[in-house]
């Protein structure tokens, strides 16, 4: 990989959109499908580098830059909570030099060069943050974190943990207070849950933190009380009044009240205090019975925490510093390839057995044959294993000193699916190869094709009741199924419904439920429609933008038609919706110029009652125009902005055109604001735009 330092812009803006599609993909299998792909170090590895790339190149900074982002949106299932006080991330340490600069930034800002500097250091839970509101004492209301700013109402659910009090003890608390804590498993309650789901032929889960966000995040609440679920409480959000003076108070207030707080939390002096606690928790770390992956470092007094505030998504007076990964030794037996919904073809370690940080790993991503080869990884080495943040396992190289594999890996040019289809490697925008190698098979393709299935009934495509992964799997092999067309099909297929009825494990009641949920989706909304093609790079908000920006299902499929034929006004025009770049722009033209893919699309459509996105308003000053939000807000955050103007039947555009009818300007407006005044468009200060819309946002 480049060095920062020796990126040219060109580069530089092609890498940020990377980083950005990539780490939005990431957030999304961690905070909604409770199913990271990656470690938690290599997460952190990627949001390092886009920060110091926009650190080098600040003018390229994006809207939808992970810099400036919390968590992942909300899953549909659940009704919006907006946040009193926003949930917002820690900065990450992973060095004692880091630290010694937290605590000298600290001085620096409250210029205190001498007087001793108290924190609080807390053990960094690995679960699920919530938040729970209280009012006059009463539990109202817990939500997830969600975006930091919009979670999901989860408060039957977290009404079933034992460690959350309905009504807090005794006195003192606030008239309204949000307690904000982790949700999460012990190590032998997440033992004994995974047993019960082998035992049951259900889904087991890769970690406690995965465990607890499946198990707090179910639909029916009777699901989550008979998970063994745990609370800490560690800090609040919105408050009526305050309650404490310092943060080693309030956890003991927040104990008072019935609270569970972590018992091994310590109020330190001063940066030897801080790296003292980090040594501490490192040594009891596997005698906790929970996982931690790191140490939370507070300034203690509430006074100096307001007057350091915040920056950007994180505060100045607190900072994560994480734990290094956990190693072993074992031996690569094999490597096999996995071939994803995209065609992307992954190579996995199947390793000799071996326990890393209380979990047996037998397989481990190798990431892509360029890995392998920098690395000179070869079947038979003894290798070494590392479960970085506690999450997938990663092999870091051939151990020194020991007997090596006979030959060099050399990764097959073939797809391993019976077809034998070519892999390819992609292209960036400038021409560069990727790491990637893709079969080409696309749908035609077995591993892809029911990799496609499966997102297709997934719960936030067509979410089809009753036809989890099992039973899909079970109907391609035997031929049911083979395209989405065919789910709808089987549903009054009475022949093979008669059949089902007389199988072991369906009956008439199960085939009932089938059909009663397939049925249900028949009727489906566009955006849903969109997502669960499985575009490549067109994921849940895309598709969601897709469904608004063309309206109905004939408009879709016709500008996709015109798009895949290089139809350049058309082009123009799916450029034009926000958050649509050239990622999207060239999947839509893969996707639409295969026959069979559109074979597949048209047939699936004949199937179903595709609904029409829902109208915008009319009869506002805005409805029907084109917007682009550019420069600094200070009145609005830019997700308010853009909000506000869709709900007034406005289109928001994330580039300006001869399409753009509006751009609202803040401070730092670039480019955009060059392009308008070259084409005429109206612009307006963010005063302005607030007058334009005054009563009617509200």
């Amino acid at each position: 990989m480049k060095p920062v330092q020796d990126l040219t812009e060109s580069e530089a803006t092609d890498e940020l959109q990377r980083l950005a599609d990539e780490i939005a993909s990431h957030d999304l299998r961690y905070y909604q499908d409770e199913a990271p792909a990656i470690s938690d170090a290599d997460y952190d590895a990627l949001k390092r580098r886009n920060s110091e790339i926009e650190a080098r190149f600040p003018h390229l900074v994006r809207d939808n830059s992970p810099s400036l982002k919390v968590g992942a949106a909300r899953a549909a299932a659940f009704a919006p909570v907006e946040h009193g006080v926003p949930m917002l991330s820690l900065d990450n340490a992973f060095t004692d030099e880091e630290v010694l600069e937290f605590e000298a930034r600290v001085r620096r800002f409250l210029r205190l060069p001498d007087e001793p500097v108290w924190f609080t250091a807390e053990p960094k839970i690995d679960g699920l943050s919530a938040s729970l509101r209280y009012e006059n004492g009463v539990l109202v209301q817990g939500a997830t974190r969600g975006d930091g700013r919009v979670g999901e109402d989860v408060t039957a659910n977290l009404r079933t943990i034992k460690d959350i009090p309905h009504r807090l003890k005794g006195a003192g608390f606030p008239e309204v207070i949000e307690i904000r804590g982790e949700v999460y498993l012990g190590h032998a309650e997440f033992e004994a849950l995974n047993q019960t789901a082998v035992a049951a032929g259900d889904r087991i889960y890769a970690n406690p933190r995965n465990a607890a966000s499946g198990s707090l995040r179910q639909i029916d609440p009777t699901i989550t009380a008979a998970r063994p679920l745990k609370f800490f409480a560690y800090a609040w959000g919105l408050l009526s009044a305050p309650f404490a003076q310092g943060q080693w108070e309030a956890l003991e207030k927040l104990n008072s009240w019935g609270f569970d707080v972590t018992p091994e939390a310590s109020r330190v002096a001063d940066a030897t205090g801080l790296l003292g606690a980090y040594r501490a928790f490192e040594a009891r770390r596997p005698l906790m019975g929970y996982d931690i992956d790191g140490v939370v470092y507070k300034v203690d007094r509430l006074d100096w925490q307001g007057r350091l505030g915040f920056v950007s998504r994180a505060p100045r007076w607190a900072i994560a510093h994480k734990f290094p990964a956990q190693q072993a030794r074992t031996l690569l037996e094999g490597i096999d390839l996995q071939v994803g919904r995209t065609g992307a073809v992954t190579p996995v370690a199947r390793l000799q057995p071996v326990t890393v940080g209380g979990v047996v790993v037998r397989n481990a991503t190798l990431h892509n044959a360029d890995e392998i080869a920098r690395k000179d990884i070869r079947i038979g080495d003894v290798v070494i294993l590392q479960r970085a943040g506690d999450v997938i396992p990663q092999v870091l190289g051939p151990a020194p000193d020991t007997a090596r594999g006979p030959e060099p890996y050399a990764f097959p040019d073939h797809c391993p699916c019976p077809l034998h289809t070519p892999l390819a490697r992609e292209t960036t925008a400038g021409g560069a190869e990727t790491v990637v190698r893709r079969c080409t098979g696309e749908l035609a393709c077995p591993f892809q094709r029911i990799e496609h299935l499966k997102h297709f009934v997934s719960r936030r495509a067509f979410d089809i009741e009753g036809l989890g992964e099992k039973q899909l799997q079970a109907f391609f092999d035997e031929g049911l199924i083979k395209a989405p067309a065919d789910i709808f099909r089987l549903a009054r297929n009475e022949a093979v419904l008669s059949v089902l009825r007389e199988r072991e494990g369906y009956g008439e009641v199960s085939v009932r439920n089938l059909v009663a949920g397939i049925e249900a989706r028949r009727a489906i909304s566009l955006s849903r429609f969109i997502y669960g093609l499985g575009v490549r790079h067109i994921g849940e908000t895309t598709a969601v933008t897709l469904a608004r920006g063309y309206e109905s299902l004939a408009n879709f499929l016709a500008a996709m038609d015109l798009v895949a034929r290089g139809d350049e006004a058309a082009i123009a025009e799916l450029d034009a919706l926000d958050q649509v770049g050239e990622a999207v722009i060239k999947a839509a033209q893969a996707f639409f110029d295969e026959d069979h893919n559109r074979q597949t699309v048209q047939d699936l459509a004949q199937q179903l009652d595709v609904q029409d996105a829902e109208q915008p308003k009319a009869d506002t000053a805005v409805a029907g125009k084109t917007v682009v939000f550019t420069g600094a807000l200070e009145k609005l955050t830019r997700d308010e902005a853009k909000a506000q103007a869709e709900a007034l039947g406005a289109k928001v555009a994330s580039s300006v055109s001869k399409k753009t009818d509006l751009v609202v300007a803040g401070p730092g407006a670039g480019s955009k604001l060059k392009t308008a005044a070259e084409l005429g468009i109206r612009v307006l200060t963010e005063e302005e735009w607030l007058a334009l819309v005054g009563p009617q946002a509200q």
